[in-house]
């Protein structure tokens, strides 16, 4: 089973997460490993080089809204981080977009990878396509 690729950001990535699908804020710990490990089964297959990108984005993400609101990413509250991400998706550097984008998918992936994100959203898919009783 893949490891989380984020134990030594996790707080941050659980922060982000929260962010782009606020839904996750109802997840148990069992909920969150589970996530992170969908994520870390993807990863496993990229360069180290690639998550240690990740993990210092999300250290970077952490730390800049400091500059502008006081505090880390992880101290704002949810409509402040949410302004902070949209700023940092419309950021004029590529590489804030591309990694924000980047993030924001893996948690997407991770959040509805899981069986309960799957069920949340009446997602049934099936071999049998649009021919499969609904």
């Amino acid at each position: 089973m893949p490891s989380s690729p984020f134990v030594s950001v996790r707080s941050v990535f659980r922060a982000v997460a929260a962010t782009v699908v606020p839904e996750a804020v109802r997840l148990d710990e069992k909920g969150w490993l589970e996530l992170e490990q969908i994520i870390g089964g993807a990863l496993e297959a990229r360069p180290p080089g690639l998550r240690r990108q990740l993990t210092l984005f999300l250290s970077v993400l952490d730390v800049l809204p400091i500059f502008r609101y006081g505090r880390t990413f992880r101290g704002l509250d949810p409509s402040r981080r949410d302004s902070f991400l949209l700023g940092i998706q419309d950021a004029p550097l590529l590489l804030f977009r591309r990694g924000f984008w980047g993030l924001r998918t893996l948690v997407f992936m991770g959040y509805y990878g899981r069986e309960e994100g799957r069920s949340e959203t009446g997602y049934r898919a099936d071999p049998r396509g649009w021919e499969a009783p609904r």
